[in-house]
């Protein structure tokens, strides 16, 4: 094992976990990150950056401290392909050769939709966040849609917690700037019961929570477009000086050079130990993977951290010449946050739990952010 290069591509939750685990299990193994920067952004707290509960300076976290302290080796550039045995990944910074790789290098945005130009996508960067907090700024009234919408070719390759949490933010800071009353605040999704893989319970207590607040809900319908003023259903036109919106995931660009095996919905396709098929040595996880699993299993955050983990303990099973043997659990865990409220969901197997809004998730959800920063800083 002394001699393994190990490769993880991707420098979110998914990628830092496996090196996290890599190290641990393997203390001698010569670990490389590749990733654009040797940066974190914890995109779960970009929620706050409109109401300026966050600055960008508090979620962009350098890794040079954790990449020395578990002597991992930087590669600063970004993924354009995989040689046919996966043992040389291709990038815009030059060729990184390896004998086990863990593929975590997230999905990207769909942008079909005609006009998505005229929308900001919340969770496209940190950048999203303070396009959204410059541009309320701005406004003086008028209305604000959010919406979301999901891969078609693979219905859960999706992000609509974040725009809840969005809506019942802006709807609160509003009401604290005290001008909620000049906004027209409407969200929109081509379900009937947006958000289902919470549950139905949470799901009622979702949309109870938007009729309490004033939130206008437009259900059942597809989105046509998106234009500069407004958001065009199959039937109904939104009138909008201010659209969030939030398509469906797919693999990121670079997957189109490789050979791995494919979803539908353009993601990484692997088992339920996380290896990808007819590939060895070669695992994926987070965003990116196509993973067995229940229809309401997320992709990201807490889920990404239990698919790394288990990815990187059957690579090092793999590399030790022993047959993989772990499985990673289904677990949903989700804190949808209203700036001063949290509503807890959580799901396990046939067990789903959806509490109220209180104020105790909301300092929850604080406090899991600073928890998982420390890990890294």
């Amino acid at each position: 094992m002394a001699t393994s290069r190990i490769t993880v591509v991707g420098a979110g939750f998914a990628g830092l976990t496996a090196l996290r685990s890599l190290r641990r299990e393997a203390p001698d193994a010569e670990l490389t990150l590749v990733a654009p920067r040797a940066e974190l952004h914890y995109m779960p707290s970009a929620i706050w950056l409109p109401s300026g509960q966050r600055r960008r300076d508090q979620l962009v976290l350098p890794l040079d401290a954790f990449l020395h302290r578990t002597r991992v080796k930087f590669h600063a550039g970004s993924a354009t392909g995989l040689s046919a045995d996966a043992r040389t990944l291709h990038t815009d910074a030059g060729d990184v050769a390896n004998d086990g790789i863990v593929i975590a290098s997230g999905a990207r945005f769909m942008r079909k939709l005609p006009g998505l130009e005229h929308a900001i996508i919340p969770c496209d960067g940190i950048a999203a966040g303070e396009a959204i907090r410059d541009r309320l700024a701005t406004l003086q009234e008028g209305t604000i849609c959010c919406g979301f919408s999901s891969n078609p070719a693979e219905p859960n390759a999706m992000r609509g917690g974040p725009i809840f949490e969005f809506v019942f933010g802006l709807d609160t800071l509003l009401r604290r700037q005290r001008r909620r009353e000049r906004f027209r605040l409407v969200f929109f999704s081509p379900s009937q019961k947006p958000g289902l893989r919470l549950g139905e319970r949470a799901v009622a207590m979702i949309l109870a929570e938007m009729a309490k607040r004033g939130i206008e809900t437009v259900l059942g319908e597809k989105p046509q477009r998106i234009e500069a003023d407004g958001v065009q259903l199959e039937h109904t036109r939104i009138a909008s000086d201010l659209t969030l919106f939030m398509p469906g995931l797919t693999g990121p660009q670079w997957l189109d050079q490789t050979g791995l095996p494919r979803s539908p919905g353009g993601l990484v396709s692997g088992d339920a130990m996380c290896r990808v098929a007819g590939h060895a040595c070669t695992y994926v996880a987070g965003d990116g993977a196509s993973l067995p699993g229940p229809d309401w299993m997320p992709k990201q955050a807490h889920q990404a951290d239990l698919q790394a983990a288990v990815a990187a303990r059957n690579l090092l099973r793999e590399l030790r010449g022993e047959l993989p043997a772990e499985t990673f659990a289904a677990e949903l865990v989700c804190i949808i946050d209203s700036l001063d409220r949290g509503m807890l969901v959580t799901r396990h197997g046939e067990r789903m739990r959806a509490l109220r809004p209180m104020r105790l998730m909301h300092w929850a959800k604080a406090a899991f952010e600073w928890r998982y920063l420390r890990r890294y800083r």
